[in-house]
């Protein structure tokens, strides 16, 4: 799908449909935005605005990283939309001239939709340009950030709260798939913060000068989300950290209750063992009470070890 908002040097909107119509007299600036392009839609890239080829392929072949090229003409850059489900990055390629903004997406996107009607709108913002329409794409994009960090973090606050009514072993691999999101996401936020301090700091992007404030604006928003990852990962690092402690403690205990029961029967296994050899003259075979008396050797040896083993502080753990 390919739609145009174009804007009139009286900052009015043109009833255009059509890319050949763009060539029409009095355009101040448009905004032509490819969603889920076919190939014929996709040659329009290469036959009519003359895009670099490497910029076509980058735009059409996901897997890349936020990045910024400079070309002749305009600049092109990638930034990553976040899908909420997967926390999977969704590529949006932007294509910024004097006087044109073309983004190319290879599905609807929900922060296209927001910045696009923000943009149509907004006149005021008309004045500005491209750079209005770029910054308002790259706002959409980062805010949607915020509601995936802010679930983990609560996510982990009721995760706190479970954790004296649920099993060690299953708390942490709730902490480590949670650490796993948060990996996702801090790639993210990271590769877009560089990107972001790329386009205030450079030189070279004659059409953003006068945009660098609302850029640095959405620059501030990215520390931001970076300052929660960071905050979150720490939290799951003591979480870990905190249920692994408790994992070895009952572990030790339990090694400690097996320990003593295993030290108290090695007597008792011994006197059974000699007592149970099929030798024909011991003495305390033929002995009316030796029965007796062997039991009673056995208790009184049994307690007394426990008693030594209590006086010791084995069971103090328990």
């Amino acid at each position: 799908m390919l739609r145009i908002l174009a804007i009139s040097e009286d900052l009015k909107t043109l009833p255009i449909n059509l890319v050949e119509e763009l060539d029409c007299p009095g355009i101040s600036w448009y905004w032509l935005d490819f969603c889920d392009p076919d190939e014929r839609e996709t040659i329009v890239l290469e036959e009519y605005f003359h895009f670099h080829h490497l910029s076509i392929e980058d735009a059409v072949f996901s897997l890349n990283r936020p990045k910024m090229d400079y070309y002749d003409q305009y600049i092109f850059l990638i930034i990553n939309a976040l899908n909420q489900e997967t926390l999977d990055p969704e590529e949006i390629s932007l294509f910024i001239g004097k006087h044109y903004i073309v983004s190319y997406h290879k599905k609807p996107l929900p922060e296209m939709e927001e910045a696009w009607n923000k943009v149509v709108k907004n006149q005021k913002g008309w004045e500005n340009g491209p750079a209005f329409a770029a910054h308002q794409i790259m706002d959409k994009v980062v805010d949607r950030f915020f509601p995936a960090v802010s679930q983990i973090e609560d996510y982990l606050t009721d995760l706190e709260d479970r954790s004296e009514k649920q099993f060690i072993r299953k708390l942490i691999d709730e902490v480590f798939l949670v650490r796993r999101k948060l990996l996702k996401l801090r790639r993210l936020v990271n590769s877009m913060r560089d990107l972001l301090y790329r386009i205030i700091n450079s030189e070279r992007l004659e059409s953003l000068q006068n945009h660098k404030m609302y850029f640095s604006d959405i620059y501030d928003h990215l520390l931001k989300l970076s300052d929660m990852i960071e905050s979150s990962r720490d939290m799951t690092a003591d979480m870990r950290d905190s249920y692994l402690s408790i994992n070895t403690n009952r572990m030790n205990t339990h090694m400690v209750v097996l320990t003593v029961i295993t030290t108290i029967f090695i007597p008792l296994t011994f006197i059974v063992g000699i007592y149970g050899m099929n030798f024909k003259y011991m003495p305390e075979l033929e002995w009316k009470y030796g029965y007796f008396m062997i039991l009673s050797i056995m208790l009184v040896l049994g307690i007394g070890m426990y008693l030594w083993f209590k006086r010791k502080g084995w069971f103090d753990s328990f």
